[in-house]
């Protein structure tokens, strides 16, 4: 797969992510990083206080009166929600499915094709559905969330209604402008917020239980189960409200890499959950004893006096959930580069010691684009949270697929044992599924309008590199009778050393083939150059160099690479250094085949997705950039393709 994008997007055939370091999680203490994963991994869902209750009541109550069977009801919901998504799914048993300390869907379906022995099929078919459903959440989370806190505004000084959408707006812009500085100082801040953020839900719900302490016996289960009884025609629509508390529980899983799973399972269970559950039967309570609350009831648990240090405090705490998404998203684009599923983008590091932190200008510009177009058509968070819920919980069930798959193949469970513990799980994410599908019509359609282009665009650059892989095999020279036939007929000899990519090591690279007809020259050292993906998160430092010679004038190299690291091939070179290969940069040419591609009349795609192929294909990054080669020292051939 690895090999086969390059191929197809032009100079080099290979992918990739990042220059190997340690990860972040080896030498900060365990409080740096539970304070840390408070900061970025939840807050997503320590944002949802601000809409899920007050969405899901207004859903339960259908326009008629907030009873205490609705109330007792959604808190129920909400709770054992938590309890069952969030808690044992996720904490106690996703992120026990790491791949050498990384989570996430893409880290799943890499842990799935490695048990199955398979890289395609429909294990990559669920990766590129979750991941196309991703970005949906990327650009939803960013507009309902900052959207929310900002309409505390019309409390506080209600004036300001008519300005809730520029000025959200206005801070979107902010947030997604300085993505290109970095978020390494920004982030030393994104803890002590969140905390600070976690305690007030905290506090401002315990001010509130008292006013009716019967709301605890939510706790119960029955209460959930007595409401899809008593209100059978609204169940689906109120099980689409309530899977907002719990949206987010995906990045527990996804930001595994950066601080570990102990951290994180720690501040879950001693500090967001239960500042979450506090919360959200402070919210219940002050319900049943002011049924006009409904209306906004977080912002009213505070006093008049606190209610402007709220809204700017949840503004805050928004804006660092959305923070955390956007993160999200490149580092998704990273590893969907690195195993094939979309062309070679540009990636910048923003921190020079920490390498989680990178910055993609054309992802941010479109999830910019995104949330901008959301908010000036839904203008208030409760129209958004329609649209909200579709994305999280398909991607939610594709995770559930395949840890299924990681359990029975990976872990060699039985299957019986497998969908024992995780049938009931699958049946949950699929129950918030379907009811968030009823949605469809009143904005649901948005995240599955932007997850089918991603997934289209997914499936047809797998595709395209996979039909056009197979095509150059079939003119192509092998390696090893091409050598010997140089040893029969030595051309004339140059002194440096050449350096040739290319996907397929056993065949002979498209730029040698034209600078031997051209140049009629072949060089002192000639190194065919293949540049690997490996399904591992980052590659120990002894295995990313191989070495092959052939012959007296060639070698075969392979420098190998995880899917959380980019490949920097000078760098990789020097390593040969240790096995005796001098290397020396300034004597080195670089030879890249640039393919240029055009729709052929018999293909194995329609012409649609010809085109769309051939415009990913032509929207690559530069291979020299990509593979941080010296512009200086590179020679681009060109070639014709047809896909």
């Amino acid at each position: 797969m690895a090999e086969q994008q390059a191929v197809a997007s032009g100079h080099v055939e290979t992918v990739s992510p990042e220059t190997s370091v340690p990860e972040p999680h080896a030498k900060a203490s365990f409080w740096t990083l539970m304070l840390g994963s408070i900061g970025v991994v939840f807050g997503d869902i320590g944002t949802s206080p601000l809409y899920a209750f007050k969405e899901s009541v207004a859903a339960a109550a259908a326009g008629g009166p907030v009873t205490r069977g609705i109330i007792m009801g959604v808190l129920s919901l909400i709770l054992w929600s938590l309890v069952l998504v969030v808690t044992v799914k996720y904490v106690f048993i996703l992120l026990r499915a790491d791949n050498k300390g990384e989570g996430g869907t893409l880290t799943l379906v890499a842990l799935a094709q490695r048990a199955t022995g398979k890289r395609r099929g429909a294990v990559l078919m669920l990766g590129i559905i979750g991941a196309g459903l991703f970005y949906g959440d990327a650009v939803l989370t960013p507009a309902i969330s900052v959207l929310s806190a900002v309409e505390g505004l019309k409390l506080a000084a209600p004036s300001l209604g008519p300005y809730v959408v520029p000025i959200t707006i206005a801070i979107l812009t902010a947030l997604f402008m300085v993505q290109s500085r970095g978020t390494g100082r920004v982030a030393t801040f994104f803890g002590p917020i969140m905390l600070i953020w976690f305690a007030s839900l905290a506090v401002a719900g315990l001010l509130h239980i008292a006013d009716d302490p019967t709301v605890v016996t939510a706790i119960n289960p029955f209460h959930a189960v007595m409401f899809f009884v008593n209100h059978p025609g609204v169940s689906l629509a109120v099980l689409g409200a309530v899977c907002l508390a719990v949206t987010g529980a995906e990045a527990l899983y996804a930001d595994l890499g950066h601080f570990g799973g102990k951290p994180i399972r720690t501040a879950w269970l001693y500090l967001v959950f239960p500042a979450l559950v506090i919360n959200y039967f402070g919210q219940g309570a002050l319900v049943l004893s002011q049924p006009d609350a409904a209306e906004s009831p977080l912002f009213r648990l505070v006093p008049d006096w606190a209610l402007l240090p709220m809204v700017i405090l949840a503004t805050l705490a928004t804006i660092i959930a959305s923070q955390a998404v956007i993160t999200g998203a490149f580092s998704l684009t990273r590893q969907a580069v690195q195993l094939g599923l979309l062309p070679r983008l540009e990636i910048r590091f923003t921190s020079a010691t920490h390498q989680g932190q990178i910055y993609v200008p054309r992802v941010n510009f479109l999830l910019l684009i995104g949330v901008i177009v959301l908010v000036l058509i839904f203008q208030s968070s409760s129209n958004l949270s329609h649209a909200y819920g579709v994305s999280v919980f398909g991607a939610m069930s594709v995770d559930a697929i395949l840890a299924i798959i990681v359990i029975w193949k990976g872990w060699r469970w039985s299957l019986s044992l497998t969908l024992a513990l995780m049938l009931p799980f699958l049946f949950i994410d699929l129950s918030f599924f379907g009811a968030n599908l009823l949605k469809i019509f009143t904005g649901g359609y948005v995240p599955v309008i932007l997850a089918s282009v991603i997934i289209v665009m997914m499936w047809t650059w797998v595709k395209g590199t996979g039909i056009l892989f197979e095509k150059t095999r079939k003119i192509d020279v092998p390696f090893l009778e091409l050598v010997r036939m140089l040893e029969k007929s030595p051309p004339h000899r140059v002194k440096g050393t050449a350096v040739f990519l290319t996907s397929d090591p056993d065949t002979a690279p498209a730029a040698l083939l034209h600078n031997l007809k051209h140049n009629k020259v072949l060089h002192e050292k000639n190194v065919i150059l293949t540049v690997r993906s490996e399904d591992v998160p980052r590659v120990e430092m002894e295995d990313r160099v191989r070495i092959e010679p052939v012959g007296d004038a060639f070698w075969r190299i392979q420098l190998s690479y995880g899917y959380m690291e980019t490949p920097n091939i000078p760098r990789g070179l020097a390593l040969l250094r240790k096995q005796g290969f001098k290397f020396d940069i300034m004597a080195t040419s670089f030879f890249l085949s640039r393919r240029s591609i055009r729709p052929a009349s018999h293909s194995g795609m329609p012409l649609w997705q010809d085109k769309l192929f051939i415009g990913l294909a032509k929207s690559a990054s530069d291979a020299t950039d990509f593979f941080q080669i010296p512009t200086g020292r590179v020679v681009e051939v060109g070639t014709q393709v047809t896909v």
